[in-house]
C-alpha cells in the first residue's frame, strides 16, 4: 500500500494533500462499470444527506443527525469491494453505509422522520440504523462499542466457514479508546476476517485529534503494534479507497487475518447538526471543500472519456429518487405507541427473562 500523504505532512492542511494527478488510478486499475457506479454512490449520499439537512431544518428529522458529507468516497469504495453476505458496523455517522450496501433510500429516510415505514419502524433512528437482510449490522452511538462487536461477527462467519468479511467504519476517536485496542490484539491473535476502516476526518467532537494524540497518524501509526502493516490512504479518493477495500477484503476471505486501514478525509459540517463547526479556521474548511471527493471523481471520469451527459443523467436519476423517497417517506405514519414494547427480546416480547 501507498501513502498518499506523507508522515511529516500528515494531518496538516489540506494542501500536502496530492493533487488530482490526470495519471492516478486512470487506465484499467478499476473497471469502468464499477467507477460509475462509485460515482452514482457517491451522489447517491451526498443528495440523501441534503435532504436529510434540510427535513432537519424544518424539524421533520426527529432527534439530531450527523452527516458525512465530504466523505462519501469511503462508503462508496467499501461498499463496491464487499459481496452481497458480508457483513458492515458503522458508527452514528451511518447513512451513506447504510446507503453503500443497497438498503433503499425510502426506509432509511424514513427512520429518520420515526414514521412506521422506516428502517426499524421508526424506533432507531438516524444513530441505529440496522438493515440484517443487507449485511448492515447496525451503527453504534457509543464511541468504539462496535469494534469488539465486530470481532464477533468475523468469528462466527471464521467458525462457521462461510467466507465473510466483516468491516468496522469508526472515527479517529475511537483509536484512544480501549476497545480500539482490545480488538485489534483479539483480531490479530485469532487471524480473524475483520477489515478495520478509521474514518480520519482529523476532528473529535470538536477537538483536532492531533492536539490529544503521541502518534501522527492515529491508526496506520499503531497498527505495528499488533503485527498489521500500517495503512494510510487518501480517503477522498474513491478509487484509492476501492483498491485498498479489494485488496484487504480478499486477504481477509483467503485466511490472510485482520487489516487496519486509515482513510484520511474531511466532513464539510460540523460534529453534528447542533453544531456550526466554528472551531474549525474557514480557510482549512475551504480548501477542504476544494478537495471534494465528488468533484476529484467527475473530472477523473470525463478524462476517461466518460460525456458530461452521462454523468449530468445519473446526477438527474438521483435527483428524483431522493425526491420519490422523500414523499414516500413522509407520508408515512407515525408508529403506534403498542410497538414500544415489542421487538425486545428474542422471541418479540417485552417481558423480562432470566
Amino acid at each position: 500500500m501507498r501513502y498518499p500523504l506523507s508522515e511529516h505532512d500528515y494531518g496538516a492542511h489540506p494542501a500536502v494533500l496530492p493533487p488530482d494527478d490526470p495519471t492516478r488510478h486512470d487506465g484499467d486499475a478499476v473497471p469502468l462499470p464499477v467507477r460509475l457506479d462509485l460515482y452514482r454512490k457517491m451522489q447517491e449520499m451526498r443528495l440523501f444527506e441534503k435532504r436529510a439537512y434540510d427535513l432537519f431544518m424544518r424539524q421533520l428529522v426527529k432527534g439530531t443527525s450527523h452527516l458525512s458529507l465530504g466523505m462519501e468516497a469511503i462508503a462508496a469504495g467499501f461498499g463496491a469491494a464487499l459481496r452481497a453476505d458480508d457483513l458492515t458496523f458503522a458508527t452514528y455517522r451511518g447513512h451513506a453505509h447504510t446507503l453503500a450496501r443497497g438498503v433503499p433510500m425510502t426506509p432509511v429516510l424514513a427512520e429518520l422522520l420515526g414514521r412506521s415505514n422506516g428502517l426499524m419502524g421508526g424506533k432507531g433512528g438516524s444513530m441505529h440504523l440496522t438493515s440484517v437482510e443487507h449485511g448492515v449490522l447496525g451503527s453504534y452511538a457509543i464511541i468504539g462499542a462496535h469494534l469488539t462487536i465486530a470481532n464477533g461477527a468475523a468469528w462466527s462467519a471464521q467458525y462457521r466457514g462461510s467466507g465473510q468479511v466483516t468491516v468496522c467504519f469508526f472515527g479517529d476517536g475511537t483509536t484512544n479508546i480501549g476497545a480500539f485496542h482490545e480488538a485489534l490484539n483479539y483480531a490479530a491473535v485469532f487471524q480473524l476476517p475483520v477489515v478495520f476502516v478509521c474514518e480520519n476526518n482529523l476532528y473529535m467532537e470538536y477537538t483536532p485529534i492531533a492536539d490529544i494524540t503521541a502518534v501522527p497518524r492515529p491508526a496506520a501509526d499503531r497498527s505495528s503494534a499488533y503485527g498489521l502493516d500500517p495503512v494510510a490512504i487518501d480517503g477522498n479518493d474513491a478509487d484509492e479507497v476501492y483498491l485498498t477495500a479489494t485488496t484487504a477484503v480478499q486477504r481477509a476471505r483467503a485466511g490472510g487475518g485482520p487489516s487496519l486501514i486509515e482513510a484520511v478525509t474531511y466532513r464539510h459540517g460540523g460534529h453534528s447538526r447542533a453544531d456550526p463547526g466554528k472551531y474549525r479556521p474557514a480557510d482549512e474548511v475551504e480548501a477542504w471543500k476544494r478537495y471534494d471527493p465528488i468533484t476529484v471523481y467527475r473530472g477523473r471520469l470525463q478524462r476517461l472519456g466518460i460525456d458530461q451527459a452521462s454523468m449530468d443523467r445519473i446526477d438527474k436519476e438521483v435527483a428524483a429518487e431522493v425526491d420519490r423517497a422523500t414523499e414516500e417517506a413522509i407520508a408515512g405514519d407515525l408508529p403506534s405507541p403498542a410497538t414500544a414494547l415489542t421487538e425486545l427480546w428474542a422471541d418479540g416480547g417485552s417481558s423480562w427473562h432470566n
